[in-house]
């Protein structure tokens, strides 16, 4: 503070600048500290509405009740509101006209009489016009029939007619012509005898109260006089608000009584709809001998009862259903394994007439190495049926321990280079140095993996095979990619289904069993991953397997791209051992003996 400020003196002009930076710094710092406020407030106050609008979007989305309770109260204080303001509008409008029809009947009545009295006053000194203008004047102010009345007496100005006049203007209760409006006074100061009226507002006191005025020329002694007579409408203004706090006090009774049958309504229809959802899941998870409570015979009482009929159809057909499963189930598993002695002696027999054809005539020989392919192919595809019934009936178990992926992959392609090498396929494996360890059944891995690598190969039309390993914190993914016949987006999403072939015309002489894909996606599931295809005719088809690290975690995003065209590899640390089998020029198994390899599903 200055040594002005201090001594009480008034400010110098060149303190004043100085001032003025003070008062803008102590106005920056209180907007920042308000601001400061604001964002603190709002920072506490959203997470709360974000909660209760979640909340309440829940309910509306998951309570059918809550949704039909507020749904009715929300079209009901529509309904209300524009009822409620269409009679308080109706009722403000009569009330008005009401008591614009008294003021200007009264108006007339009392303008005649003041005109009557100035017409008939034989006064000529000052005292005796003032007095005689302000008798008149008071007479017709004060109680009308209904409202209060007050009065406004102004000489018309820029008169050029000569006059003596000794009143210029008066109001009664200290009122102005300033309450008149002026389109009421340009109205009156332009017409002739016509009567016009305009709504204003009167100062009483500390108050403003709506009114009325009422205006029309007098003559008074040669000189013209406007005079408007001003009505108060406070009362009717009171009478307004206490019918509108009728309205609204019966509104919110109103709302709150529809409110509260809707929820009786509602419980009474909904109650019961709710308790069949609650069956309808229980039913859904297997508790099937769930049913409704059924009370009275309404419309929900038979609903009820239909419900539980249709329950117990439905139990009654699952049961023979899963009772018909085992049977046809025990039947595959029974027969599989009827079969193997059989075919374990067939296979014997057709082994020793394999290795002795070439004592026998060329077509005998030919009959022993069909008869020798042919039981081998039935052999694997017994087993394979054998597999399929343990998963149908589900005892198959996952005997997971924590391995190296990477020498699983090694050992699958050791066992597959013989197959590559007559397909003129070479295999090239692309794997981090430090390996990938994860917790898996490295027998079930395995023939996952042989499936897929057999499979490239066989369709590889002696084009290279890639298998590329990638792993994340949680998941490890293996693509195995060929470059030959490839198939559409069709075939990618049926090749996993049960004895499916892309080309049904081709001799089943060709391929496995079709169950290998099948079996390898079971195994995928019983680890938890996905196995996923990709393929376009003419370019090469792509298997993807994803596993979790970790036995019983999720997959949720694979490590490499299912698209190989997108195929983005992660950076990898250290060396990266490459494996590749270079394919020799001889010609296939099938060239010398007429059969092909083993191919889809089955073991070599």
């Amino acid at each position: 503070m200055d040594a002005a400020e201090q001594d009480g003196a008034t400010p110098t002009p060149a303190s004043l600048p100085q001032r003025a930076r003070i008062w803008r710094r102590r106005t920056l710092i209180v907007s920042l500290r308000v601001g400061r406020l604001l964002r603190l407030g709002l920072a506490r106050l959203l997470p709360g509405l974000r909660f209760v609008g979640r909340s309440l979007h829940r309910r509306w989305r998951r309570s059918l009740q809550f949704r039909t309770i507020l749904t009715t109260l929300l079209l009901s204080v529509t309904s209300f509101a524009v009822v409620g303001a269409y009679l308080s509008n109706q009722i403000a409008h009569n009330l008005f006209e009401e008591r614009l029809v008294q003021a200007e009947t009264e108006t007339r009545y009392n303008v005649k009489q003041v005109q009557d009295t100035f017409n008939g006053a034989q006064v000529t000194d000052q005292s005796s016009v003032i007095t005689l203008v302000y008798d008149t004047l008071t007479a017709v102010e004060g109680r009308g029939s209904v409202i209060q009345r007050r009065y406004v007496f102004e000489a018309v100005p820029d008169q050029t007619k000569p006059r003596n006049r000794w009143v210029e203007s008066r109001a009664s209760d200290q009122l102005t012509v300033s309450v008149i409006p002026d389109d009421l006074r340009k109205a009156v100061q332009e017409s002739g005898k016509n009567q016009f009226w305009a709504s204003t507002v009167i100062p009483v006191g500390t108050e403003d109260h709506p009114g009325i005025a009422v205006g029309n020329k007098v003559t008074f002694n040669g000189t013209l006089y406007e005079l408007y007579l001003i009505y108060d409408l406070n009362t009717a203004q009171r009478t307004l608000d206490q019918i509108q706090g009728v309205l609204w006090a019966a509104f919110a009774v109103l709302v709150f009584i529809i409110g509260g049958i809707a929820w009786y309504v509602t419980r009474n229809v909904v109650s019961p709809v709710s308790h069949a959802a609650l069956v309808s899941e229980k039913l859904a998870a297997g508790q099937l001998q769930e049913r409704m409570v059924v009370k009275g015979e309404d419309e929900m009482a038979r609903l009820g009862a239909s419900f539980n009929h249709m329950a117990a159809s439905l139990q009654e057909q699952i049961t023979q259903l899963a009772t018909l499963s085992a049977m046809q189930q025990r039947f595959v598993s029974d027969v599989s394994h009827e079969l193997r002695t059989p075919l374990t002696t067939v296979r014997m027999a057709a082994e020793v007439l394999f290795d002795a054809r070439d004592d026998f005539d060329p077509i005998n020989k030919r009959s022993a190495e069909l008869l020798y392919y042919q039981v081998e192919r039935f052999q694997s595809l017994l087993a394979d049926l054998l597999e399929i019934s343990r998963f149908d009936a589900g005892v198959a178990m996952l005997d997971a321990e924590s391995e190296d992926i990477v020498n699983v992959v090694q050992h699958v392609v050791d066992g597959a280079a013989p197959v590559a090498v007559q397909y003129g396929s070479a295999i090239t494996v692309n794997a981090p140095a430090d390996g990938i360890v994860v917790e898996m059944d490295a027998r079930r891995i395995d023939r996952i993996l042989r499936n897929l690598v057999l499979n490239a190969v066989e369709h590889s039309e002696g084009k290279p095979v890639s298998i590329t390993l990638a792993a994340t914190d949680s998941v490890v993914s293996i693509s195995v990619r060929d470059y030959g016949i490839g198939m559409n987006p069709g075939d990618a999403a049926r090749v996993f289904d049960r004895f499916w072939r892309a080309d049904p015309a081709r001799a089943r002489t060709t391929g496995g069993s079709g169950l290998g894909l099948s079996i390898a996606t079971e195994d995928t599931k019983l680890h938890g991953g996905w196995l996923q295809a990709w393929g376009a005719k003419g370019v090469g088809s792509n298997f993807l397997l994803t596993l979790p690290l970790k036995k019983g975690d999720s997959v949720d995003t694979p490590a490499l791209a299912l698209d190989p065209y997108s195929l983005a590899m992660p950076p990898m640390t250290g060396s990266v051992p490459m494996l590749t089998l270079e394919a020799s020029p001889r010609p296939r198994a099938s060239e010398s003996t007429g059969e092909t390899s083993p191919g889809l599903g089955e073991k070599p």
